[in-house]
C-alpha cells in the first residue's frame, strides 16, 4: 500500500510540477505573436519568460523555509493560488505591462511547487521508496515541461496566445487529490522575514546578472547590484541569527553546497536546448508543432526513466548518480551542437534525449543527497536553497544560449555548456571519495 500511496502522490506532485513548468515551455511559443499584438518588440516580449524564470528562480528557497515552520499544505495552496491568479491575469492582459505583472505573479506562484513538492516526498516517505517517488516525481515534471511547446503550439494554433498563458490554470485541478498527501508537519516557528526578503534579493541579483548577456547592460548593473549588497547582507543577518530563514547548519553543510553545485550543470543543459534547438529548427523552416512533435520521444523517456531511477539511487548512492547525470548531460550538449549546426532532427532529437536523462536522474539524485544529509528541521530550507541552484543553472543555459549564441552561434554555445557538468564533477570530488553509508549496515 505504502508503494502505490507513493506512486500516486509522486505523480500528482510530478503532473503540478510540469505544469508550473509549463509557464515557460509553453509560453515561449507565444512570444513573437503576444509582441504584435501588444506592440512590442520580440525582444522585449521575451521578458515574459524572464521575469517569470527570475521568480521561480529566487522565492522557492521562501517556500522552502516557510514549510519547515508551518507544514507543506498552506504555503503550496497559496502558491498555486498565485500561480493561478497569475495565469489568469496574463491570459487578459490588456496592455504588456499588465502582463509582466501577470508573469512576476505567476512565477512567484509557481516556485512552490518544485521545492514543496520534494518536501513533502522527503517527509512522508524514505529509503528505495522515497528514491522512486523522487524520480517519478521528477519524470512526470520532465514528461509535462517537453510536451509544453506542442500543447502551446496546438492551444494557439486553436484559440491564440492568450489560452497558452492561462495553462498552467489546470493545476487548481490537481491540487484536490494532494490535499491528503500534504497533512502534518510544521515546527510552528515564526517566519525571519528580514533574512527571508535579503536572501531572495541576492539570488534575484544572480539571476539578472546571469541572464544579462541577453538583456543589456542595465540588467547587469542591477543584477550586480544585489549581488554586491546582498551577499554581504546576508552573511551578516546569518551571523546575528544563525537559526533563521537560512540557518547556518545549511550553508555550512558541504554535502548540500557541493551537490546543489554539480547539480546545477543539468538543468543549464536541459534550459539550454529547450530554448536553443528550436530556435535553431525554426529558422530552418520547422513549424512550430513539427518542433513539438520533435520532443515527444523526450517526453516518453522521462516517464520510464523512474522505473530504474530509485534502484539505481539505492545502489550506488546520490553523489555517483550525479556524477552520471553530468556525464551524460554534457554528451548532450556536444551532440546538440553537432546536430543544431547541421539542422539535423535526428540529432537534436536524440540529444534532447539525452539530456532528459539526464535531468531525470539528476533533479532525484539532489533531492535525496540533501534529504539524507540535513536535519528534518531544515530540511525545507535546504532542499529550497538546492533548488534555488538547481534552477539558477537552468538561467545559465538559457543565458548563454541568448547571449553568447548571439555572437558565436547557437551550436557553439551547446559546446561551450559542455564545459560545466566537467566543473561540477570537480565540486563532486569529496563526495565521490567519502565512503557511502548504507541505512541498515555498520558505518
Amino acid at each position: 500500500m505504502r508503494a502505490d500511496d507513493s506512486r500516486r502522490t509522486a505523480l500528482l506532485l510530478g503532473l503540478l510540477f510540469g505544469l508550473a513548468g509549463m509557464g515557460s515551455s509553453s509560453a515561449a511559443v507565444a512570444v513573437p505573436l503576444l509582441g504584435a499584438d501588444l506592440d512590442v518588440s520580440v525582444g522585449l516580449a521575451t521578458w515574459t519568460i524572464t521575469v517569470y524564470a527570475l521568480m521561480l528562480a529566487v522565492t522557492t528557497a521562501v517556500y522552502g523555509r516557510i514549510s519547515d515552520l508551518v507544514g507543506v499544505r498552506i504555503p503550496l495552496l497559496v502558491g498555486v493560488g498565485l500561480m493561478t491568479a497569475g495565469a489568469l491575469l496574463a491570459a487578459a492582459a490588456p496592455t504588456f505591462e499588465v502582463l509582466l505583472g501577470a508573469r512576476v505573479l505567476q512565477g512567484a506562484g509557481a516556485a512552490a511547487v518544485p521545492t514543496l513538492g520534494v518536501a513533502a516526498l522527503s517527509a512522508r516517505y524514505d529509503g528505495e521508496v522515497r528514491g522512486l517517488a523522487l524520480g517519478r516525481l521528477a519524470g512526470m515534471a520532465g514528461a509535462i515541461s517537453c510536451l509544453g511547446p506542442l500543447a502551446g503550439g496546438i492551444v494557439e494554433h486553436a484559440f491564440g496566445w492568450r489560452a497558452v498563458m492561462a495553462l498552467p490554470v489546470l493545476g487548481l485541478v490537481v491540487l484536490p487529490f494532494l490535499w491528503r498527501a500534504l497533512a502534518g508537519g510544521g515546527s510552528g516557528a515564526s517566519l525571519d522575514v528580514l533574512g527571508a526578503v535579503l536572501v531572495a534579493a541576492t539570488a534575484a541579483g544572480l539571476v539578472l546578472l546571469v541572464q544579462s548577456p541577453s538583456t543589456g547592460l542595465l540588467v547587469a548593473v542591477v543584477g550586480g547590484t544585489l549581488l554586491v549588497l546582498g551577499a554581504p547582507a546576508v552573511a551578516l543577518q546569518v551571523r546575528r541569527r544563525p537559526h533563521g530563514f537560512l540557518p547556518i547548519a545549511v550553508i555550512r553543510n558541504g554535502t548540500v553546497v557541493r551537490s546543489a553545485v554539480a547539480a546545477a550543470a543539468v538543468p543549464a543543459a536541459w534550459f539550454a536546448q529547450l530554448v536553443g534547438i528550436p530556435t535553431v529548427l525554426v529558422h530552418a523552416g520547422w513549424e512550430a508543432w513539427q518542433v513539438g512533435l520533435l520532443l515527444v520521444p523526450s517526453a516518453v523517456v522521462a516517464l520510464l526513466v523512474p522505473r530504474w531511477t530509485g534502484p539505481l539511487l539505492a545502489r550506488i548512492g546520490p553523489a555517483k548518480a550525479l556524477a552520471i547525470s553530468g556525464v551524460v548531460a554534457s554528451g548532450a550538449l556536444l551532440l546538440g551542437g553537432l546536430g543544431a549546426g547541421l539542422a539535423s532532427g535526428l540529432l537534436v532529437g536524440l540529444a534532447v534525449v539525452a539530456v532528459t536523462l539526464a535531468f531525470s536522474l539528476g533533479q532525484p539524485s539532489l533531492m535525496a543527497a540533501v534529504g539524507d544529509a540535513v536535519h528534518a528541521d531544515v530540511r525545507g530550507v535546504a532542499l529550497g536553497v538546492a533548488t534555488l541552484l538547481f534552477l539558477v543553472g537552468g538561467s545559465v543555459g538559457s543565458a548563454v544560449v541568448g547571449g553568447l549564441g548571439g555572437v558565436v552561434g547557437i551550436p557553439w554555445s551547446f559546446v561551450v555548456l559542455a564545459a560545466l557538468p566537467v566543473l561540477g564533477l570537480v565540486a563532486l570530488v569529496p563526495e565521490l571519495r567519502r565512503p557511502r553509508v548504507v541505512v541498515g549496515e555498520p558505518a
